[in-house]
């Protein structure tokens, strides 16, 4: 066990990230361990030979410092926020990190009674050789984790950490229950409820007759040469990488549904306050990003992307309780249910543009691969893009909307699409 002892303990409302992602969990229940996503440490070789007790001592100090690692879900609900308490800990004796990560991310949290990290030591002797950490999606995101990793290794390496304590998501709640926080929610609820009065109320609204089971499948196109046409695309229309796959999905997803406005739902970072960028929380929220689509080629709409993207990383730091009231009145008022069900997500940290040669792209293209990864019963969306880094592509999506043979056709129509823009 790792020991801790923090400095305040507590309840307070859920975050507004907090919230989305509960609801998230809430839908896509008993599968949610889709949402768990976790972190290896090779021990710094300046902390070596590292004592499984100095390891544990930095783990704790680190779950004592960042008081999302030590918030449990209450009813209502509500952050938990305990001031002590003990941290299971896995021991795995010349284990392979990835295969003990693999392990420790299949089930879901028990989002009440268990601390939302889950830690694992690979040992090789005496020593510990890595850290290996799985993480809740309430208590932190993609780049929460992040600022846990770089935490966790200065610790080892020195000790103990200079400077006050990071921003909180109790402080962030206080914030959120401010006026200048509702000030934020008010002008988001406007844009969500304005575009919901003309957006089609879902994308894939078509059976697609040929449902899996289970329904729910993952295809990932690893493909080189899409990475570097997006990057050629990116400087020759001077915007990045990710606008440009998030603008030619949505005029795919055009094109696959007949649809002249599309509507996409990108996971933003919500990082661009000072307040936020280096808090361990969940900070990352879907935006509204509308595509006027038409019959418009894709270099044409990427060239007027731009405010539509800006709109959409508005809109993202929301009020989930505005959203609801939001599609909930707009449903109402046209008589249909409203929802995308269409969302993407840029899991990159770091993106890279650099104006690559044509010969460069086209060289790539014989190095494309696709896979099946993932299959399950629930998913809260019915069409999800995630981009990873090295050109990885991956589309989850339900069956019952979009069959696996349309899912791996639209990877590759994606690829297709960038490689012509790029080489035009």
């Amino acid at each position: 066990m790792i020991t801790f002892t923090g400095a305040r303990k507590g309840t307070a409302p859920l975050t507004w990230g907090q919230r989305a992602i509960w609801d998230a969990i809430q839908r896509t229940a008993p599968d949610d361990h889709y949402f768990n996503f976790g972190r290896i440490l090779e021990t710094p070789r300046g902390a070596r030979p590292a004592s499984i007790a100095h390891v544990a001592r930095s783990v704790g100090l680190l779950v004592e410092r960042h008081e999302a690692l030590r918030t449990l879900i209450g009813p209502g609900p509500v952050q938990d926020l305990r001031e002590r308490g003990e941290l299971p800990l896995r021991i795995a004796v010349d284990a392979e990190p990835r295969a003990v990560l693999a392990e420790l991310s299949a089930t879901a949290f028990d989002y009440a009674a268990e601390w939302p990290v889950r830690v694992a030591f690979v040992t090789s002797g005496d020593e510990v050789t890595h850290v290996v950490l799985v993480f809740c999606h309430l208590a932190a995101d993609g780049i929460g984790a992040e600022e846990v990793v770089r935490d966790l290794r200065l610790l080892l390496l020195r000790g103990g950490l200079g400077g006050g304590p990071p921003p909180q998501p109790f402080d962030l709640a206080e914030w959120q229950a401010s006026p200048a926080g509702r000030r934020q929610a008010a002008g988001a609820a406007a844009f969500w409820e304005r575009e919901h009065r003309r957006m089609p109320p879902t994308m894939f609204h078509v059976p697609s007759g040929a449902a899996e089971h289970p329904p729910v499948w993952r295809a990932t196109l690893s493909s080189p040469a899409a990475d570097l046409a997006a990057q050629r695309l990116a400087v020759r229309h001077g915007t990045s990488t990710s606008t440009v796959v998030l603008t030619a999905v949505g005029t795919l997803v055009a094109e696959v549904t007949g649809h002249e406005t599309v509507t996409v739902l990108p996971i933003v970072s919500n990082r661009f306050r000072a307040t936020t960028r280096t808090a361990v929380t969940t900070l990352s929220q879907e935006g509204l990003f509308v595509l006027e689509a038409g019959k418009s080629r894709f270099t044409d709409l990427l060239a007027a992307s731009g405010p539509a993207v800006l709109r959409a990383y508005r809109s993202a730091y929301h009020d989930p309780a505005d959203r609801e009231r939001v599609v909930a009145g707009a449903a109402r008022e046209r008589g249909t249910p409203i929802h995308p069900y269409c969302c993407f997500n840029d899991m990159r940290f770091v993106e890279q543009a650099v104006y690559r040669d044509e010969e460069l792209i086209r060289r790539a293209l014989p190095e494309t691969s696709l896979s099946w990864p993932l299959s399950q019963d629930k998913l809260n969306c019915r069409f999800c893009v995630h981009l990873a880094g090295a050109g990885q592509i991956s589309l989850t999506a339900d069956t019952r909307w979009l069959s696996r043979p349309d899912i791996e056709r639209f990877l590759l129509g994606l690829e297709r699409m960038l490689v012509e823009a790029a080489l035009r």
